[in-house]
């Protein structure tokens, strides 16, 4: 139960048939200072700026590249470092690699057999038409021909995957970029040993981005994929690409991605920021222990009117939007009414009749 001190009890006792009426209640001074009642603008009380939401930057998926070890071998070279710009085909690492070398010798002899079939093929073919060998003796050559061109295709294909030129034999293997971009991690170091797929580089083009939003899902019901959305703290101005279509079981949101083009050099990878979302406007986030409960009812308990004297209080039905974090987005409130952040406790017992004797 909600102890009140003696002295205030004769005046609570007063207000309280006027609470269960549902008019205002007059507290005195004293009175919410005993009760801790503290208030605050509803649009300011959550934390955030007023129609903010919180967003994450992220690097768009098809603008992400891992540079990594075909083969097994050791790093030879290192010639970028985390924070480089690089261009597409140049030469990030350099690997020395036995596999490398096998897989070169392979493709060399699968294409001198393949050669060398062929050759034979095309003898057996001038042989036959002159009637001096038999029909089975030219099937048997085209299939010996045919599995010596598909090992060599296959041959060459293996030393595509790998990075290394046919023909040739010997030398490090060049790890080079596969777009213009920037180192973001260095996962190898020089000398090291690798297995084959190891990562060693992971680059990404940083331009546009990403910001990935959590929004209530009575938010994300108005918005649509084209509208502008702009960031809270500078000139900045991205596009909503994309609503998702599920919602967050733990605080009821829903995923929105905005992508920024001009102005994304200002911004980086995991930065968190603020985004101003003008449905939001509307519809103030508070926080959670602001609101209360009636009658199973969520109430909000609005100061409407405060002098000198003390404050006067009146429990204000809301329908909540969504949660996320310690926050709700509720709806039934005004962003520039004030209302009871600390203290509910106290008034939700003299609105139940609490501390009437």
């Amino acid at each position: 139960m909600f102890n009140i001190p003696r002295l205030l009890v004769l005046p609570l006792a007063i207000v309280v048939g006027a609470a269960v009426a549902g008019e205002p209640i007059a507290l005195q001074t004293a009175q919410l200072k005993a009760l801790g009642v503290e208030t605050a603008l509803a649009g300011e009380a959550g934390g955030a700026r007023r129609g903010t939401l919180p967003a994450t930057v992220r690097i768009p998926n098809e603008q992400l590249r891992v540079v990594s070890a075909p083969v097994a071998g050791m790093i030879e070279q290192l010639a970028v470092a985390p924070g480089d710009n690089v261009r597409r085909g140049q030469v990030l690492a350099r690997l020395a690699s036995p596999q490398a070398l096998e897989l070169q010798r392979d493709a060399l002899q699968a294409s001198a057999q393949a050669t060398l079939q062929q050759q034979n093929l095309k003898r057996d073919e001038q042989l036959f038409a002159e009637g001096l060998i038999a029909e089975s003796r030219l099937q048997a050559t085209r299939a010996a021909a045919a599995q010596a061109t598909a090992q060599a295709g296959e041959r060459r294909q293996g030393l595509a995957l790998a990075g290394l030129a046919p023909g040739k034999l010997g030398g490090a293997l060049a790890l080079t970029a596969p777009i213009d971009g920037v180192v973001l991690a260095q996962d190898a170091e020089l000398g090291q040993r690798v297995e084959g797929a190891a990562s060693i580089y992971r680059i990404a083009k940083l331009a546009p981005l990403w910001l990935e939003v959590q929004a209530p899902f009575a938010i994300a019901s108005t918005l649509r994929e084209g509208m502008p959305i702009k960031l809270a703290d500078r000139p900045v101005t991205g596009k909503l690409v994309a609503i998702g279509r599920a919602i967050d079981t733990a605080s009821q949101s829903v995923l929105l991605r905005v992508e920024v083009g001009a102005g994304a050099e200002t911004l980086r990878p995991g930065q968190a920021v603020a985004v101003e979302i003008a449905a939001a406007d509307a519809k103030p986030r508070i926080p959670a222990a602001a609101v209360s409960r009636s009658e199973g009812a969520p109430v909000v308990f609005v100061q409407t009117a405060a002098d000198e004297s003390g404050a006067r209080f009146v429990a204000r039905p809301v329908r909540v939007l969504g949660q996320s974090g310690d926050g709700v987005v509720v709806d039934g409130l005004g962003a520039d009414e004030r209302i009871a952040i600390k203290g509910v406790s106290g008034l939700k017992a003299i609105f139940s009749g609490v501390g009437k004797e």
